[in-house]
């Protein structure tokens, strides 16, 4: 009985994961697509990154002091913090030279 306890509670930050509001979000060679995600301030979050693109590609936000280097052709994500209302912006550090993205907490 111990042992299923233990699984349960192993298993229950993976269920909670499963569950947070998501928003995706393409890199495309330093191309952001969608350009701004609007999510709703005081909510955790989850942004899959799909990286579409022919190079490596970094979401990369240093207000939210998150980075995540992609692959070609690789999907991943990550988990923001509740964040209060404003703009946070994010950039590919790969492309530096192209536009900024951002996420619009209201």
């Amino acid at each position: 009985m111990k042992s299923w306890l233990l699984l349960a509670a192993a298993l229950t930050p993976l269920s909670a994961l499963a569950e947070l509001p998501s928003y995706e979000l393409s890199l495309n060679d330093g191309h952001f697509t969608p350009a701004v995600l609007e999510v709703q301030a005081g909510q955790r979050f989850k942004i899959i990154l799909k990286n579409v693109g022919q190079g490596p590609a970094e979401f990369e936000s240093t207000p939210l002091r998150v980075e995540k280097v992609l692959s070609p052709g690789v999907t991943t994500f990550v988990v923001i913090h509740p964040l209060k209302p404003g703009h946070y912006p994010f950039f590919d550090e790969f492309n530096p030279q192209l536009p900024e993205g951002g996420i619009l907490a209201q």
